[in-house]
């Protein structure tokens, strides 16, 4: 039995006011802000690897190390989502955001260590004790949205959550780029790391703010069905297709997402011929897109769960990604423009404005990929807090969680083999840019908005 009733009150006034409300809104920003500076440098790290591998075998480039990184950033959430998710529900959400938080702290110290090492798997361990930290941190920071707000405010809230989330993910790789070309070398990177102790510190304060909140299920047992998906989310899901539909095209949609972000990076590096700062510049190009789209996503919803916000999204996608992959093939990069990077020049602006065709039309396009992204993610978010019981929302959304980063994993797993392909046929004489692989995903996109249409959510309603 829960004991919600002894719960503060939720806000009952514009959520703007409440301090639980600026509390979350700054601590997972500036964690997400950390997670994937740290992870993008790891990233671009593993090019450099890659172009040393490939000078000392004095064959063309492959591009290996990305997705291993990205299996094993992937792999703590899939790993430890389900204890995440039954630690939500047995423990207070608001406590579970403050200890991992003060954690983060701890994290991006041996961050720091590990970049004086000089050593790729030194940044690895890091990088997987990095993702445990926000896989504990995920389900309590979303499952604890419905505990502190009112349901019709959920869409706006999760619009600007989530617009904040990707900011901060798309900023941050942003700002890796730039500040790896600024700040050169391991004393360079260890500066970059005392950054992200600051920024951990200052997370945790923001975290402090956090109204407490009550134990969902005190009685909670932990069984081995927790390391993946409990019986009670298994019940659930089986009862009730709509959910698992929506799971099922979340996960999708960050499948998608993992396979784009390591693409940027070498179409940027590889057919466009970009520095690692502009290439952080195409990064945050997606950043923008993607505020403007989960603000509007949440404002269409208008107190529902709107599924074709979810379509119109993906039907963007179908168009955006295609064209992406013109831009490498048909307006190639210019080296020249490939500058050593100063503190200097990064202050006189000539990273936004000095860019060539390409450049431009790549950021375009996923400015434009970036807002449907935003319109994909807000409302399947939405569903996942608002459907499940308030006894499952912790365990639903390490549930989420869970399958989302099997789809992560997926993605990795597809990159690898996408990138094989592309050498193979390359060998054949076909000369494949890495950009080949957007087209790819609009093909899946497409299948996806064909066949995903179900019913709108009244969330004024209760729910069943």
């Amino acid at each position: 039995m829960s004991n919600s009733d002894q719960s503060e009150p939720k806000a009952s006034s514009s959520f703007f006011r409440d301090r639980s409300f600026w509390g979350l809104t700054i601590s997972q920003l500036l964690g997400a802000f950390n997670d994937n500076m740290f992870k993008q440098l790891v990233l671009l790290l593993c090019l450099e690897k890659a172009h040393e591998v490939a000078q000392a075998k004095g064959g063309e480039v492959s591009d290996w190390y990305q997705p291993i990184a990205m299996a094993i950033f992937a792999t703590p959430w899939i790993l430890f989502s389900g204890v995440s998710g039954y630690l939500a529900d047995r423990v207070s959400k608001g406590r579970i955001v403050v200890v991992c938080k003060s954690l983060e702290i701890v994290v991006m110290g041996s961050g720091l260590l590990a970049f004086l090492s000089g050593e790729l798997w030194a940044l690895l361990i890091v990088l997987f004790l990095m993702s445990t930290q926000s896989t504990v941190f995920g389900p309590a920071k979303f499952g604890i949205l419905p505990e502190q707000f009112r349901s019709e405010d959920l869409p706006r809230i999760n619009g600007i959550f989530q617009m904040t989330t990707f900011l901060a993910i798309i900023f941050g790789f942003a700002a890796a780029g730039i500040l790896k070309e600024a700040l050169p070398g391991q004393e360079g990177l260890a500066w970059v790391s005392v950054l992200s102790i600051v920024i951990a510190i200052v997370g945790t304060g923001a975290a402090c703010l956090v109204r407490p909140t009550p134990v969902a299920q005190p009685d909670l047992k932990l069984t081995w069905q927790a390391a993946g998906i409990d019986r009670d989310n298994w019940r659930l899901l089986q009862n009730n297709r709509f959910l698992l539909g929506v799971l099922l095209v979340s996960s999708l949609f960050w499948f998608v997402g993992g396979v784009v972000q390591a693409s940027v990076n070498s179409m940027g590096e590889y057919d466009l011929h970009l520095s690692s700062d502009r290439i952080g510049i195409l990064q945050a190009c997606m950043g923008v897109g993607i505020a403007f789209g989960c603000v509007m996503s949440g404002r269409l919803s208008q107190k529902r769960v709107r599924f074709g916000v979810v379509r119109a999204g993906m039907f963007g996608m179908v168009v955006g990604f295609p064209a992406l992959t013109a831009i490498a093939y048909f307006h190639p990069g210019v080296p020249a423009l490939t500058t050593e990077t100063t503190i200097a020049t990064v202050d006189s602006g000539h990273l936004l404005f000095d860019a060539s065709t390409a450049e431009w039309l790549a950021r375009g396009c996923l400015i434009w990929l970036g807002a449907c992204a935003g319109f994909f993610a807000v409302p399947l978010q939405v569903a996942l807090q608002s459907v499940p019981p308030e006894s499952q929302k912790g365990r639903m959304i390490g549930t989420m969680n869970l399958v989302n980063w099997i789809g992560i994993l997926l993605s990795a797993a597809f990159y690898a083999f996408f990138e094989f392909v592309r050498m193979k046929l390359n060998q054949q004489g076909l000369e494949l840019n890495f950009a080949t692989v957007f087209s790819a995903l609009a093909v899946i996109a497409a299948v996806v908005v064909m066949i995903y249409k179900p019913d709108d959510i009244d969330l004024s309603e209760p729910a069943k």
